[in-house]
């Protein structure tokens, strides 16, 4: 089976990212609790789960995306991120769908889950470049987009309509001959959580 099709188990200090699977349902629910709030996306509840869970399950069946559920270092489910859009042909793929327990926001959790899908991007699969998409009023997302080392290719302006509110989405790439340069910098930020549970 091709790599662009397996999703593997990638374990780091602070975090594991493997398949999703059905049994992850009630402790991913715990982690979304409180997410509904976000207004930049939206967060599966009880009565929405089974049918998003569905949709990127027959998106994963039809390689267009690659679902991992985190856990973070205690292996707490908190979470789920995906490689979205992927195209094995164009050696494409966006970084998408994450959505974190408020307990492990803002700590190295998200730095090292980045560094690790990054480093499977380029690595394992030979993408030539990675995106990550977010809501162009998201600053904090935005930032820490940066933060990694992306840079804006530009907004998709009226993308989306996410909970009655029409979204602009602000559009990052990395290339596959930036990623060394963005590897040191992840490890670099990596290291000031040494010591820290993330």
């Amino acid at each position: 089976m091709s790599v662009w099709r397996e999703t593997p188990t990638l374990v780091g200090r602070h975090v594991t990212l493997r398949p999703m699977v059905d049994e992850d349902r009630d402790a991913l629910l715990e982690a979304f609790e409180g997410l509904h709030l976000l207004f930049h996306t939206t967060v599966p509840d009880a009565g929405t789960f089974q049918a998003w869970y569905d949709r990127v399950m027959f998106d994963a069946a039809a390689g267009r995306n690659m679902p991992f559920t985190v856990l973070d270092a205690d292996g707490r489910i908190s979470g789920v991120t995906r490689f979205l859009r992927m195209s094995e042909s164009h050696r494409r793929v966006e970084i998408g769908g994450t959505l974190y327990a408020p307990r492990v926001q803002r700590t190295g959790l998200n730095t090292e889950a980045k560094y690790m899908l990054l480093g499977h991007a380029f690595d394992a699969l030979g993408a030539n470049c990675v995106q990550i998409r977010t809501d162009f009023l998201n600053h904090a997302s935005r930032r820490a987009i940066e933060r990694l080392g992306a840079r804006l290719d530009g907004v998709l302006r009226g993308h989306l309509i996410l909970k009655g509110h029409l979204r602009d989405s602000a559009v990052y790439s990395i290339l596959a001959h930036e990623w060394p340069g963005v590897r040191r910098n992840l490890e670099l930020l990596m290291a000031r959580y040494d010591g820290d549970a993330a």
